[in-house]
């Protein structure tokens, strides 16, 4: 148990101003993504979607060689031989549920930042995220069809809604690999940069969601996933959570009224 203590954690989780800093920290197996980090990651989006002055995270991989290359394959062929029925859709049942690529609930923006390699499951975190922000070296992949596996974090279905279906089922058809600059052609990433650029360029982004109202932020979020599989007339007549606590908050009033005394809003996010 003491050796165990004195391991340096899966996740590292800092809090600046009003944004969270989350960190997968195994750079030594290139991020892959065990049992242990998967627990850490649940209690860190726990807190982060609960602490009302965090409007805004973060999410990169420590090492500057990878995001994540995914699930942790040596580790589940142990499982499997202990018995551990086979996984397929979602994580039910298993640490860290309900992962991030499963959940529905956390309306505040969420940005990636890729260094290095996306495959697998990393990028599937990654695809979960709001904004993808890359450096020109990155690579993204889903190559779970090679190992007898399918993308069951939800690459097959967000990869098919975020970029051309025939694309989409290219890669997760052949598990190809494609560049950063491919992946933004896609539309699947949004900003593409030189590394050495990119934490200037991921803090400017973080900048400028800043400057907004987080009430009006996570309203928006909400309303334009929970609205993606509804008719126009159908968007239109639901009520969005997120939605309901802009119109009771503070913000909605300081917005306006900044505006019209010619100063800089003072957001509450309340």
């Amino acid at each position: 148990m003491a050796e165990r203590d004195n391991l340096p954690p899966a996740v590292l989780y800092e809090k600046r101003g009003h944004v969270a800093y989350i960190t997968l920290n195994r750079p030594a197996v290139l991020n892959a993504m065990n049992l242990d980090m998967h627990r850490q990651l649940l209690t860190v989006w726990e807190d982060f979607n609960h602490d009302d002055e965090l409007w805004v995270a973060v999410l990169a991989g420590a090492g500057g060689k990878s995001f994540s290359v995914g699930q942790d394959l040596k580790e589940l062929k142990t499982r499997y031989a202990d018995g551990e029925p086979f996984s397929s859709l979602g994580s039910a049942g298993r640490p860290g549920w309900p992962r991030l690529t499963e959940r529905t609930d956390i309306y505040k923006p969420i940005i990636a930042v890729v260094e290095g390699y996306a495959f697998g499951g990393g990028f599937e975190l990654a695809l979960a995220c709001d904004l993808i922000v890359a450096s020109e070296a990155s690579v993204f992949a889903l190559p779970e069809a090679k190992l007898g596996l399918i993308q069951g974090a939800g690459g097959i279905f967000r990869l098919t809604r975020q970029m051309p279906m025939k694309l989409a089922m290219e890669m997760l058809l052949t598990g190809k690999q494609i560049s950063a600059r491919q992946a933004q052609a896609f539309g699947i990433v949004n900003q593409v940069v030189d590394g050495a650029k990119l934490v200037d360029t991921v803090e400017q982004l973080v900048n400028d969601i800043l400057r907004c109202s987080p009430a009006a932020t996570r309203a928006i979020k909400n309303i334009a996933y929970d609205s993606a599989d509804k008719s126009l007339p159908e968007a239109f007549q639901t009520q969005y959570a997120a939605e309901q606590r802009r119109l009771h908050s503070q913000d909605l009033l300081e917005g306006v009224d900044a505006f019209l005394e010619k100063r800089p809003p003072v957001w509450s996010g309340t």
